[in-house]
């Protein structure tokens, strides 16, 4: 696919307490769903968009292990090499596969996911940005980034993926307050954080994939706290809206929360069945257990 969106930032500070124990030693966007890591199918996504520049924005946590990931562990090749295990080691290389350039920026504060992209402010330059949060999964062909660049082609501007939540869901989300809606795409002419559902505009909420124009990187800049006393990302974009137009697209696929744990053992099952490789009466197992 062909976009002038060449940069993505994903912001991966977080410790992962709600997966403590097991990210006291691996960082939450590592964990997988099934074989490969949250931060690889993130990666992916994004290569089959046409991004190929990635900002991490990380903790003091976990930049080597990911540098690890993503690099070439020279022992491991050469045990595989020995072994005859050509197939492993295409799918170790595949890791990078479609990556230009991969960066490193700390978030030394936890200040909230407006600070994370400002963090990645030198990366970004005066170019429009993608961001996306590996904890959000979206299963869909094509992936929800493209479906997103393809929108960013023929409009440009701000555009967000978004899908309706229950309205007593509202004040967990950023919400869009719409001025047009096809049912695909809506135009909106505002935006609330977390509102409370009395209160809030609508149902459509934002997920974990943004296309932006650089103009948000001025608001950010201000470091004005918002929600949860913490910089929003969503207060920026809400800033810019009379000078850049705001979209919010209903993708096609369906998005799994992993930052919860049940999201993320539900997205384990439905990539495992989506899978043409386990073991073939997986899902009469499933079925089982629910029994």
């Amino acid at each position: 696919m062909t976009t002038s969106i060449k940069t993505a930032v994903l912001p991966i500070a977080g410790i992962g307490t709600r997966f403590l124990p097991a990210t006291k030693a691996v960082p939450k966007e590592m964990l997988p769903i099934v074989d490969r890591p949250l931060i690889q199918y993130a990666i992916d996504e994004a290569v089959e968009a046409g991004i190929n520049n990635f900002v991490f924005v990380v903790g003091d946590h976990n930049q080597g292990i990911l540098e690890t990931h993503f690099g070439t562990v020279k022992n491991l090749e050469k045990t595989l090499k020995e072994r005859g295990k050509q197939n492993e080691l295409e799918i170790i290389s595949a890791t990078s596969k479609g990556i230009n350039s991969l960066d490193f920026v700390t978030q030394d504060e936890p200040l909230g996911l407006g600070h994370a992209v400002w963090c990645a402010r030198d990366y970004i330059k005066n170019s429009p940005f993608a961001v996306i949060l590996p904890d959000d999964l979206v299963q869909a062909k094509p992936g929800c980034m493209a479906q997103m660049v393809d929108v960013f082609n023929n409009h440009g501007g701000n555009i967000v993926a978004v899908e309706d939540v229950p309205r007593e869901q509202t004040n967990k989300y950023g919400i869009l307050d719409v001025s047009n809606d096809d049912g695909r795409i809506a135009t909106a002419k505002g935006l609330v954080e977390k509102p409370n559902p009395a209160d809030a505009p609508s149902t459509l909420s934002i997920i974990g994939r943004y296309i932006l124009d650089p103009e948000v990187l001025k608001y950010l800049e201000l470091k004005q706290k918002g929600a949860g006393n913490e910089i929003q990302l969503t207060d920026a974009i809400a800033a810019t809206i009379n000078t850049v137009e705001f979209r919010g697209l209903r993708f096609s696929g369906r998005r799994f929360d992993c930052g919860s744990k049940s999201g993320f053992v539900l997205a384990n099952a439905a990539f495992a069945l989506a899978r043409g490789d386990i073991d073939p009466d997986f899902a009469q197992m499933l079925k089982s257990l629910v029994k």
